[in-house]
């Protein structure tokens, strides 16, 4: 799936969320300290931009679907290799990377486990594969409220529960099933605070990724209803969303 939207609209739809997300599922990946380090599904950058600081940004490269998550990505991080692809064919030579991360990508490929056997491809021996997805499944993802309350106005949406990742355990299986060895699975958490629900609320309206678009198909009557239904969800005041995201981390055999 591309994202055919603006990288500033990405960023106040999920940037909140997947900034700090960056850094934890970084540490949790437990990449080499020295090597070439790849971020499929790179979008605007926020997990390039953690990775340039810990390889260096000549030792980092990125590729997404989205044109204009590239152009972003390559203004915002200048020196990195930066590539328009798609995760299932990689423009990178096998046994290329150190380290090979995919942050809130995974359940928007369209063959999850050819994106999985491409990251373990371009990988070397010895090198580190991770992914991380937030958990709808658990209705723990950042969306989870709105989708309730999408899901009372309209029939038949796609609250992203079936894609590949969203389960406990889908991650670790994909890693397996692309021959990694070593495979450790656990929870990311993140806290996001707003200062009211119209501040939560905004970003939806920007048509980012399946829940904006499908609240911008909607006629204006039920877009009401929807942002009706989310007030009776959230808090009107200050409050804080705690986001989990399902990962799993994998090494290339030797």
């Amino acid at each position: 799936m591309s994202f055919d939207v603006a990288a500033e609209a990405y960023d106040r739809f999920m940037g909140r969320y997947s900034v700090p997300l960056a850094e934890t599922f970084a540490d949790w990946a437990r990449p080499p300290e020295h090597g070439r380090s790849l971020d499929v599904g790179c979008g605007p950058g926020a997990l390039l931009g953690v990775l340039s600081r810990r390889f260096g940004p000549d030792d980092v490269a990125g590729v997404d679907p989205s044109e204009s998550f590239v152009a972003a990505a390559h203004e915002r991080h200048p020196w990195a290799d930066v590539r328009h692809g798609k995760a299932e064919a990689l423009p990178f030579d096998d046994d290329t990377f150190d380290a090979t991360l995919a942050s809130l990508v995974v359940h928007f490929m369209t063959d999850a486990a050819a994106g999985a056997r491409e990251m373990v491809r371009v990988t070397r021996p010895g090198g580190v594969v991770a992914a991380c997805v937030w958990d709808f499944s658990g209705q723990r993802a950042p969306q989870s409220a709105f989708f309730s309350a999408l899901s009372e106005v309209a029939d038949g949406i796609d609250d992203e529960t079936d894609r590949a990742g969203a389960a406990a355990g889908d991650l670790g299986a994909l890693l397996r099933g692309a021959g990694c060895a070593g495979v450790e699975e656990t929870e990311l958490c993140v806290d996001v605070s707003y200062a009211g629900f119209d501040e939560w609320w905004e970003p939806y309206t920007l048509g980012v990724s399946p829940a904006g678009k499908q609240l911008q198909a909607l006629p204006e009557e039920q877009r009401v209803l929807v942002r009706s239904r989310c007030a009776g969800l959230m808090p009107a005041g200050p409050f804080t969303v705690t986001a989990t995201a399902w990962a799993a981390r994998g090494m290339v055999p030797r």
